[in-house]
């Protein structure tokens, strides 16, 4: 017996006009949509007459969920695994079933889509280029300082997750720990209450806190640290390239994402000195 597919189908972030042909196909033909709450889900299976069952598949069952899924493949069947809105497996248990079906010999199928995490970056109008996403940090304040202690010196843009009952002390504690950087907070994206906030974490704290509360899904980006360098380009490569044997490309690449560099420079520079 020939084992079925799991499909990672992302669907839509709020507006339900933004799903592609192919994921209506592949939930349409699934036997099975795995999701985290039905009442959610249904929503767009009925705007596109989707007859396909539905199996809960959450954080708080995944154990007991996740084997009966791969039960179900490894016996032939396909199953479409979404999240509420966006891609799946992204800071929620579903790389887990993915782990689990990669060891199991299953085929895994990506239909991709909508991301908070890529619309936030890219409508932040911060640099993305080079970019971290550190998802949810932790709940507690101490282990969330803690957190954001450890990332003062990151130079990339960072992206997180929040949720709206924290997001106030969150930035509160950013602007005090990483310094009042540029930020850019999203709510509610591509929802009727679609809201994008721009500015510096301190004046988001101040917004925040001027109205108690915020409602909806919340996606932070926050401008990375100021990169300094010590030694000048021609110094970095040389140090560099003294222990590489890979293409200059590549050497750039590396230098560039380790130091904030231009990659153009640096592989210009490669390229002078390995030819001299």
């Amino acid at each position: 017996m020939s084992k079925g597919t799991l499909y990672i189908v992302a669907t839509p972030l709020g507006n339900l006009e933004d799903i592609t042909l192919r994921a209506i196909r592949v939930l349409k033909e699934a036997s099975v949509i795995a999701c985290e709450d039905t009442r959610r889900t249904v929503k767009l299976l009925n705007r596109y007459e989707i007859r396909t069952s539905m199996f809960i598949f959450h954080d708080y069952n995944k154990l007991r969920a996740g084997t009966v899924l791969i039960r179900r493949l490894s016996e032939g069947e396909s199953v479409a695994l979404v999240s509420d809105a966006g891609t799946p497996a992204i800071s929620d248990p579903g790389y887990e079933l993915v782990r689990e079906a990669i060891h199991a010999g299953i085929t895994v199928e990506v239909v991709p889509g909508p991301s908070a995490l890529i619309s936030a970056i890219v409508v932040s109008g911060l640099p993305t280029d080079h970019f971290t996403f550190e998802g949810f940090l932790p709940g507690r304040k101490e282990k969330r300082r803690k957190a954001l202690q450890a990332l003062a010196g990151e130079t990339r843009t960072m992206v997180f997750y929040e949720s709206p009952k924290r997001v106030g002390a969150f930035l509160a504690e950013a602007a005090e720990i990483l310094g009042d950087r540029r930020a850019c907070l999203v709510r509610e994206l591509t929802k009727v209450h679609e809201e994008i906030l721009r500015g510096t974490l301190a004046g988001l704290a101040a917004e925040i806190a001027r109205r108690g509360t915020v409602l909806g899904e919340v996606t932070l980006v926050v401008g990375g640290a100021q990169k300094t360098v010590e030694m000048s380009v021609e110094e970095i490569v040389r140090a560099a390239i003294e222990d590489a044997s890979g293409s200059s490309r590549d050497l750039a690449r590396e230098i560039s994402g380790r130091t904030g560099l231009s990659r153009k420079e640096v592989y210009t520079e490669i390229l002078r000195q390995r030819a001299g």
